[in-house]
């Protein structure tokens, strides 16, 4: 699938593409390497500290992250595969750019091992027990048709079901 890269932009639950499982693209395509350059600038744009392709409305396996501390650190992740590398798990709250203003308490693996292809279609790998490890797996879960809505608990649901309508009725 071919797009001009300028066109992509947000897109809301419930989109359809939100909930598909994402197709592996080629690292060294110049076009997906185009595409995650403008995942990147619109992840700035929105204040994101990650950005999946299906949230541009792309069935691909990428996603762009950077840590909000540390904003120079943004990296591309082209068909990333996941490694638990701890039992520990904590609960902590999560918004997502395609759920605006919807916020909830979810359960995430402490320690992550990411490994794929950078923006750049170099092989990356990276471990990390932070914040960032939470931000893989957030995207990860987009990758799968997955959002945090399916992840949070009943009362944060509940909390913002009037949200969630209100995204539902706007499409």
């Amino acid at each position: 699938m071919t797009v001009d890269p300028l066109t992509l932009s947000l897109v809301f639950h419930p989109a359809d593409v939100l909930r598909q499982k994402a197709e592996p693209v080629d690292p060294a395509s110049t076009h997906v390497q185009a595409v995650a350059r403008r995942m990147m600038d619109l992840m700035v744009e929105h204040e994101g500290a990650g950005l999946a392709a299906p949230q541009i409305g792309l069935p691909w396996r990428l996603f762009v992250t950077r840590d909000p501390d540390n904003v120079e650190n943004a990296i591309a992740w082209i068909n990333p595969t996941l490694e638990v590398l701890s039992s520990e798990i904590e609960s902590a709250e999560e918004g997502c750019l395609s759920l605006p203003e919807i916020l909830g308490h979810v359960r995430r693996s402490v320690e992550i091992k990411i490994t794929g292809w950078d923006g750049s279609g170099q092989p990356a790998e990276m471990i990390s027990g932070e914040f960032i490890a939470r931000v893989w797996q957030h995207e990860y879960d987009h990758l799968n048709g997955v959002l945090i809505i399916d992840k949070m608990s009943a009362m944060d649901r509940l909390v913002n079901r009037r949200a969630i309508r209100n995204l539902e009725r706007s499409t």
